[in-house]
């Protein structure tokens, strides 16, 4: 039913956002692996609610528990189970919409899938599952960490204000030293500016994360069908309110471009070339160069202005959604995109140890 994520490396999630709980397993994670507990936590800090000024003001503290899976900070192999209490719902925000669909929300899209929904801060189809994504994502980047490979995700634009350097060109040490999550200070600054301009004013707005993965070996991803980018599109585009994804040379068009132009000329046998316009990927296998890639993300949909819809029966309803929601979604989903790339890159990596002798 599409819960699962991963081919050897699974997460399965459960739970809706105003019920006692949100949690997942994960299966396939090795044996032996210590566990840092501290770095799960601030991850996940880093994606809840009610952080800064620029978030929703629902005060969840997110705290994980785990029920099975390791022993003495160390995994068993076997699966690990985990649950995050939910805590500071006001479901009575909802209300109002029990019968009613907001505009551009899942509310229509579920009912006529399933019959039935849960209307309490959107159900499971609400962004707080994505913190179950961000447990196992935590844990997958411990398991890259071994092998040598980092990951760095950093808030690139929002609206039309953008980053115009490469990743290269910033400091991503710098990441967390500001509240939009904008390595570039100078650009933050605007960032935060326009996002509480946005937020009085009761709207919404978009933006994009960039992406990064260093030192990731050549040879991880499978051919055809499984192909690395393909898997990590799927993985961005299964995050709430992301529209689109692209990956390797991403500041020109690069079907306006000639080969001559575009070719990245291999230096060596560990694969670095001489640029890197393919983003790390060619055939959808990792080729040893730095993997990086956009997300881009629209405006949130709840908004604090009266908007049109229509009610269970048809009727054409004005409605004015209540409750605490983020003017600017992108500042939270940092940690969020982190975590899709580790899944995917741990998954490959497993599967690149079953390939050959």
């Amino acid at each position: 039913m599409s819960n699962t994520f991963g081919k050897i490396f699974k997460l399965t999630s459960f739970g809706e956002s105003h019920g006692l709980a949100i949690g997942g397993v994960i299966d396939g994670c090795p044996a032996g692996i210590d566990i840092n507990f501290e770095f799960i936590q601030q991850q996940l800090d880093r994606r809840r609610p009610g952080q800064s000024i620029i978030t929703t003001s629902r005060d969840e503290k997110d705290k994980v528990e785990f029920l099975s899976g390791i022993f003495e900070g160390k995994t068993l192999g076997t699966p690990i189970g985990f649950i995050i209490k939910n805590q500071n719902q006001k479901s009575n925000d909802y209300i109002d919409i029990k019968t009613t669909f907001r505009p551009s929300h899942a509310d229509f899209s579920y009912q006529k899938k399933y019959g039935i929904r849960d209307y309490r801060g959107g159900g499971r189809s609400s962004a707080r599952e994505t913190a179950c994504r961000v447990v196992a994502g935590a844990i997958a980047q411990q398991l890259l960490s071994l092998k040598g490979v980092s990951i760095k995700a950093y808030v690139s634009q929002v609206k039309d204000i953008k980053v115009d350097k490469s990743y290269l060109d910033l400091d991503l040490s710098k990441i967390d030293d500001n509240i939009v999550r904008c390595p570039d200070l100078n650009i933050a600054k605007d960032m935060i500016s326009l996002i509480n301009k946005v937020r009085n004013d009761g709207d919404s707005l978009g933006g994009k994360i960039t992406g990064v993965a260093i030192n990731v070996p050549p040879g991880w991803g499978e051919p055809i069908f499984d192909k690395l980018h393909a898997d990590l599109a799927k993985a961005m585009l299964s995050i709430n309110a992301v529209k689109g994804f692209s990956y390797g040379l991403n500041d020109i068009d690069i079907s306006e471009c000639l080969g001559s132009e575009v070719n990245d000329i291999i230096e060596n046998l560990d694969g670095k070339t001489e640029t890197n316009n393919s983003g790390g990927i060619q055939g959808g296998i990792s080729n040893g160069n730095d993997i990086y890639f956009n997300v881009v993300f629209k405006p949130v949909a709840t908004i604090m202005k009266k908007q049109q819809s229509v009610n269970n029966n048809g009727e054409v309803i004005i409605i004015e959604p209540k409750g605490r929601h983020d003017p600017c979604v992108v500042p939270r989903a940092v940690p969020i995109v982190e975590s899709m790339t580790a899944l995917v890159l741990v998954d490959h990596y497993l599967r690149s140890k079953t390939n050959r002798i």
